[in-house]
Order: structure tokens, then sequence, then C-alpha cells
């Protein structure tokens, strides 16, 4: 089985979206979820895969969680219609990160070793909220903080947090 982690940007009040989209724009969470997931596989819900401007995200293996099957073969990406499933088309992979959104991540919450978590510091409006975390489950492993800049408009926290 291979390792299973949660990779999501939130704000300090858990928003991570609104209206399909991220409720900012920090060009340095983007670099970070690209070098941690890039080479492995990643899983994620319907809605989120459609939200990717380019479609199946490149040097990774796609495999998206979905109620309706396409008809015929996907391109570029695999479909799973039960997390059991999803998490047996990983079977081969060494890590696989589940990238989202809301319902996968909730329905995934139980199964996963780890969470990269990057807090974005501000208030945004929101109407997409990450699942509760009870964090006397979790140990933060890693953490930096950094303030804004020219490019990063809000300051943020990259953290590592595992399963006690």
């Amino acid at each position: 089985m291979p390792k299973i982690s949660i990779v999501a940007a939130l704000a300090d009040d858990y928003a991570i979206g609104y209206k399909k989209k991220l409720p900012w724009n920090l060009p340095a969470d983007m670099k970070h979820f690209k070098a941690l997931t890039t080479g492995h596989t990643v899983l994620m819900g319907k809605r989120t895969f459609e939200s990717l401007p380019n479609g199946p995200l490149p040097n990774r293996t796609n495999i998206v969680l979905t109620t309706m099957l396409s008809e015929g073969v996907a391109e570029g990406y695999f479909e799973a219609d039960s997390l059991e499933d999803a998490l047996e088309l990983c079977s081969n992979a060494d890590q696989v990160f589940v990238i989202g959104g809301a319902a996968v991540y909730k329905q995934c919450l139980d199964y996963v070793d780890s969470m990269y978590l990057t807090w974005v510091h501000g208030d945004f409006k929101a109407d997409t909220y990450f699942p509760e975390i009870n964090f006397s489950k979790w140990k933060e492993v890693s953490r930096e903080d950094h303030p804004a800049d020219e490019k990063n408009d809000y300051p943020y926290s990259f953290s590592v947090y595992e399963r006690i």
C-alpha cells in the first residue's frame, strides 16, 4: 500500500475555494505543490479535475473519483467510482497525494498518513471549506513561515503533519 497524503492550501478558517477556484493567487504554493506531486499519483474529485486549466496534471498519474464514469477510455487519466476502487488503482504507487476537493478530503481523512498543508493567512470570501481536523491525532513535524512578498499577496506557512 502506498503512502497516502493530503495536499491542500487553506485559509486559517479552513476556506479552500470560491466559485470553483482558489480564493487567492499564491505562486509559491503552486511551485510547492508541483515539487511535491510531480512523479507521483494524484487523486481528486471530478470538480477539482474539471477546474484544472490544462486537463490532467503532467508528469503525474491522475485518478479522478467520480460517480459518473466516462463512456469509453478517459484520456490521460483514470477514473474510479469509489474510494476503494481509487485506492486499488493506486496500489502500485509509492506515494499518493489527495488534492481535493472538500468531499474527497473528507472521505480520505481517515486513510491518510500525512498532510501537507499550506496555511494562507488572510480573510477570504469562500464557499468551500476543508473538513475540520482533529489535531489530537496529528503531529506537526515541520513548518516554514513566509511573509507576503512581491509575488505572493498573503503571508503563508507550509506545514507537514504526520498521523500520531
